[in-house]
């Protein structure tokens, strides 16, 4: 399985640092996003902690062209070997789905939100 997965987005409502942090605190996990996170400008390494250990991943933003749909954003996270960061990811994209209406692809298919957080759990394992 890859180690990305993409959010798709309207540009109007990819999330400010506090809004995505409120979406992740209702999830069934302990995750901090980092003060560097920057809409629509992150472009690389996203500090993050997961249970108080690292779970930073790869975060790059770019417009993409609209969608059916209208989402004109996509987020590709990616992380390495390291499973806090693939729960990290996941459970960011978890939120962003179910606060932000993104649509999340891994693998070229579709994931809802659920899902993403099984998947995240499962990787803790």
């Amino acid at each position: 399985m890859a180690r990305v997965v993409t959010a798709y987005l309207k540009r109007a409502e990819v999330p400010e640092r506090a809004s995505l942090q409120q979406a992740i605190d209702r999830l069934p996990f302990t995750l901090t996003l980092d003060e560097t996170y920057r809409p629509l400008e992150s472009t690389s390494y996203l500090p993050c902690t997961l249970d108080g250990e690292d779970a930073g991943f790869g975060l790059r933003f770019s417009a993409v062209a609209p969608r059916q749909d209208e989402r004109d954003v996509a987020m590709t996270l990616t992380w390495g070997g390291d499973p806090r960061e693939e729960a990290a990811a996941l459970a960011i994209c978890a939120a962003l789905a179910a606060t932000f209406g993104a649509l999340v692809l891994r693998d070229g298919k579709e994931l809802a939100p659920d899902e993403m957080l099984e998947q995240a759990k499962g990787a803790l394992v």
